[in-house]
């Protein structure tokens, strides 16, 4: 699962809200962005609140504070199996110098099947820095290659960017960027049905961003994706994408719990071709 968590703005009921619908959906990977995790703000904390879940924030391996991310946060994931911490990827780059979120690689240990790494990742998020996101989509790929393990690398999060940009066809493998190429699954492609919008003028947490920043009315973009490696560079395993789902797309007892809709995809992950 992915989910952006959309700091500490708007109800604050919804971190609450956010924890009990994970209890029903009981994911056993996730990626959260936006997550704000200061000496006085324990959101992690409060988001997996009696979850049998293995968390890990960027704060944790990072040495250093990103500025502004006492207000918008940074990334973490949830494991339901250990993982170690492999790096925090620092996103910041020409252009994109107001990002605090890194891109975090942690090394999941599935029991009887080995390890598999799972990547939190993020990009930037204004309309016009598609440049940057594609140099930032390279550095992801390049980090699952510093870490990748036999069981196909999974990569969830936010990318800021609809399916034909650029970023995401270089990931989804349908075209080349500096004249490299790779392929991941895109799961809601695979598996979704419609069109899978998760920032979008029907959620009320989102309207009032996309008014700001948009400004054109009946936006709605698919952002947020589970991303699966492929049998070319993971021939001796398989991740059998089985289904995608939105999550936390409806209100739950009156409250939007984020500003972005979740995704939630089933895999069948197993040994051999």
């Amino acid at each position: 699962m992915t989910l952006n968590v959309w700091n500490t703005e708007g109800d604050s009921r919804r971190p609450a809200i956010i924890n009990r619908e994970l209890h029903r959906l009981n994911p056993d990977l996730i990626a959260f962005q936006e997550v704000v995790q200061t000496g006085d703000v324990r959101m992690l904390d409060r988001l997996l609140e009696g979850l049998p879940l293995q968390r890990t924030h960027q704060s944790d391996l990072q040495e250093f504070n990103p500025p502004f991310s006492e207000r918008y946060g940074g990334s973490a994931v949830a494991t339901r199996w250990p993982h170690r911490a492999v790096e925090a990827l620092d996103l910041r780059m020409a252009g994109v110098v107001d990002v605090p979120w890194a891109t975090l690689a942690v090394v999941v240990e599935l029991p009887r099947l080995g390890e598999l790494l799972f990547i939190g990742a993020t990009a930037a998020w204004r309309l016009d820095a598609e440049a940057a996101r594609e140099r930032q989509a390279i550095a992801i790929t390049d980090l699952d290659v510093r870490h990748r393990c036999d069981l196909p690398t999974i990569i969830a999060g936010d990318f800021n960017a609809a399916p034909d940009a650029a970023s995401i066809r270089y990931l989804s493998g349908r075209q080349s960027l500096q004249g490299r190429s790779v392929l991941y699954h895109d799961a809601w492609a695979v598996a979704g049905e419609g069109p899978g919008y998760t920032w979008t003028v029907d959620n009320p947490n989102a309207l009032s961003g996309s008014e700001q920043i948009v400004r054109q009315p009946g936006h709605r973009c698919r952002f947020d994706y589970v991303f699966v490696g492929s049998w070319d560079a993971h021939p001796k395993a398989h991740a059998v994408i089985q289904s995608a789902t939105l999550a936390f797309d409806k209100p739950i007892d009156g409250v939007w719990a984020s500003d972005h809709f979740g995704v939630m995809v089933d895999l069948e992950v197993g040994v051999g071709g």
